[in-house]
């Protein structure tokens, strides 16, 4: 869901100083995909069940800690490769906004066409359509998913800043944190609890800003600048981690089950800016890297297929919703049917192999980095 290059050291060994070039940390890669696959399942299980659901929408909040994974991640391989060297914004910002900035609105105004040919209403004259565009375009609404790349850009954008604040994060990292976590829970305190004076839709418009992901994004940071203590303390405390795990979601469940006995909406309780959320999410990214780092200490299983689909997780992301939407015949003839769960458990890997199948395709085409970030991967020549 990022074109962000990943630095590379080897996984459970201890990382030695930075070198000029960032290397490679292998066990972002299974965090990276794995990450992307609870996003896709999060849509679906969201288009196969009822918003008054209980159940699934307790299934579904715990999971909501793949979009915070995602800025962390973000952030901290970016940090990684600058904490120990100079940035210079301007060529940062020429190499990394184009990548993100023209497939964001590439697909913005192909969700936007999409939305009008399947549209069951009139969609009025092309005047009016063009200038929702240019709303949906800046507020990151063209379709549900695209928000995210909206908030990376600000990331890009504000990343020069984070990198003068090294030394800062260096020095005091518990202090920053703190600060930010304050930052975090008034943010989804306001989002999930606004005055009886603010409307949903000054709400909503929060959710396209970097304000209620910026304590994932320092979060990465600061594991990005500490990475040699952060990684060992997590490979001695896997313990802790684990108990973290059962604690926090039992405190998420908690939180959702009594807001649902409150009288709040299953979907509304479920929702990523509950304050309820953040213990877990924080011990979930912990545990999503020690898993990464288990992996890339070992046999790798499945290592082929993990770098093939890391290349093209950016390209899953912006267009498994559509994959999703072309298999609503699908939805509803299993729905009708036989129903929840079996819909969710027939729909997910149908909509993991059509995404794939598509950006098979949109990887072959000439356009390919205006439509994925990457550029068109070159068919094998024949065998003579």
């Amino acid at each position: 869901m990022t074109t962000t290059e990943t630095p590379h050291v080897h996984a459970e060994e201890p990382a030695s100083a930075p070198a000029a070039k960032a290397r490679h940390l292998r066990q972002l890669d299974l965090y990276r995909v794995i990450t992307f696959a609870l996003v896709i399942f999060i849509h679906v299980l969201v288009s196969t069940t009822y918003p008054d659901n209980v159940l699934s929408a307790a299934i579904e909040a715990p999971l909501h800690f793949a979009r915070a994974a995602f800025f962390a991640l973000t952030t901290f391989v970016l940090l990684f490769q600058y904490r120990s060297r100079p940035l210079e914004a301007r060529r940062f910002w020429r190499h990394r906004i184009p990548l993100v900035a023209v497939p964001y609105l590439v697909w913005s105004v192909l969700y936007w066409g999409y939305g009008m040919l399947t549209s069951p209403d009139p969609v009025g004259p092309l005047s009016d359509q063009l200038w929702t565009l240019l709303i949906q375009i800046a507020t990151g609404s063209a379709w549900y998913h695209l928000y995210f790349l909206l908030v990376t850009l600000q990331v890009y954008l504000v990343f020069p800043l984070l990198v003068k604040l090294v030394e800062v994060i260096r020095r005091r990292p518990w202090t920053v944190l703190a600060v930010s976590a304050l930052v975090q829970v008034a943010v989804m305190s306001f989002l999930s609890y606004p005055p009886g004076s603010v409307d949903y839709t000054t709400v909503s418009r929060f959710f396209a800003t970097l304000l209620p992901y910026q304590f994932y994004s320092m979060l990465g940071a600061v594991a990005a600048v500490h990475l040699e203590t952060m990684h060992g303390w997590l490979r001695e405390h896997r313990g802790w981690v684990l108990a973290g795990l059962v604690a926090g979601l039992a405190a998420l469940e908690t939180g959702y089950l009594m807001s649902v006995g409150h009288g709040v909406w299953p979907e509304m309780a479920a929702d990523a800016y509950r304050p309820y959320l953040l213990p877990w999410v924080v011990v979930a990214i912990a545990a999503l890297y020690m898993t990464g780092s288990r992996w890339a200490a070992g046999r790798q299983r499945a290592g082929r297929f993990i770098s093939w689909a890391v290349d093209r997780s950016f390209a899953v992301f912006l267009c498994h919703p559509l994959a999703l939407a072309l298999l609503g015949p699908l939805i509803e003839f299993v729905g009708n049917r036989y129903g929840s769960p079996w819909t969710t458990i027939v729909v997910y890997p149908a909509t993991v192999l059509l995404t794939f199948a598509i950006v098979l395709v949109l990887r072959r085409l000439p356009w390919s980095k205006a439509l994925t970030g990457r550029a068109p991967v070159r068919a094998p020549a024949p065998v003579p």
